[in-house]
């Protein structure tokens, strides 16, 4: 275990942990609600630190993000814990249990990015799974390590976190996927057990610094009203209307049996939603989500499934010369991308 940062000890003898809004308050030997720091001996601890419970090579599609580097893989790592309890949580096995996790040091997490990145064209290291931020004190030891690699960070990530902390994260990461999971904060709060307004001011942060895409998981019942789709998308617009925005279909996990989201509903929401944005995907449908050019309509990416078929190159758009703002391979994007993050 490593000290944790942001906390203070209170005249009573109790660590506040000032990591994210659950502002947890511990008595000696309590772990936080995230589960993943710990107060023994009167300092706070993060117990996660150097932890993982996943490793693979992933397509960067599947974090998802649509419009950084299609069709190039990503070396993804999570760890355990996590500040959310989302009733409806895909990975509760490792967000909110004791899950099986070893120990990986620095070098040899940034040996792995290095080699496969030779091996397999891998771009970088995503931070997944379970919830990242709650991987602190790990996180900005190893993400400048992956940038001076010449590599690329990504988080997919709640993005519940108090601002100083998250500064600290954008100041090494790339692009992001945040999942914005409703756009209330009863939702947030009923289903979560977070709040909705620090997300809505980290993103907003984030489209100012780094690559961005969102993710909704659209529940039936609970999200999929069609004034909570139109008040997210016309928000979201508002900040820039070429973030895209991926609506993912839900199926019964931890505590949700309810059946899955009806294709009528993903179909409605994606209406919805673009009307307000110009990039707009379908997730857990199992069908083609193609990026076209929203003035002209020629495709620029043909995605099934993770197979992905590039269809321009240079970052000017072929059919009528809009600019695309979408790194590539070898594009001038891509390498002012590269020089901007330096």
């Amino acid at each position: 275990m490593k000290e944790a940062q942001f906390y203070r000890i209170t005249p009573e003898g109790k660590a506040v942990c000032e990591l994210c809004p659950q502002a947890c308050q511990l008595a000696e030997g309590k772990m936080g609600f995230c589960k993943a720091r710990q107060y023994r001996d009167g300092r706070l601890f993060s117990r996660n630190y150097g932890l993982i419970s996943g490793l693979a090579l992933d397509p960067i599609e599947k974090k998802p993000l649509y419009h950084y580097y299609p069709g190039k893989p990503i070396l993804s790592v999570g760890t355990i814990g996590c500040n959310l309890a989302c009733a409806f949580c895909q990975n509760w096995h490792i967000s909110r249990e004791e899950a099986p996790a070893r120990a990986v040091s620095i070098e040899e997490l940034v040996g792995l990015a290095e080699e496969t990145h030779r091996e397999h064209g891998n771009i970088g290291l995503a931070y997944t799974y379970s919830e990242p931020t709650v991987w602190f004190e790990f996180l900005v030891e190893v993400m400048p390590a992956i940038r001076a690699a010449g590599l690329k960070n990504v988080l997919v990530t709640n993005a519940f976190l108090n601002p100083k902390p998250w500064e600290m994260l954008l100041q090494w990461a790339d692009a992001a996927n945040i999942d914005l999971k409703g756009f209330t904060d009863e939702y947030y709060q009923r289903l979560c057990r977070g709040k909705l307004s620090p997300v809505l001011d980290n993103i907003r942060t984030a489209a100012e610094r780094i690559h961005l895409e969102l993710t909704t998981l659209i529940i039936p019942g609970e999200n999929d009203i069609p004034e909570m789709i139109e008040a997210l998308s016309a928000w979201v617009a508002r900040i820039d209307p070429e973030i895209p925005l991926h609506l993912s279909r839900y199926y019964p996990n931890e505590r949700f049996t309810l059946p899955p989201t009806p294709l009528a509903v993903m179909e409605r929401a994606y209406t919805i939603a673009s009307g307000y944005l110009k990039y707009v995907y379908l997730g857990n449908m199992g069908k083609e989500n193609t990026t076209c050019c929203p003035d002209c309509g020629k495709v620029w990416v043909e995605r099934e499934g993770y197979r992905i078929r590039l269809l321009v190159r240079g970052n000017h758009c072929p059919g009528c010369n809009r600019k695309i703002k979408i790194p590539m391979e070898d594009s001038p994007l891509a390498e002012r991308n590269k020089d901007t993050k330096s």
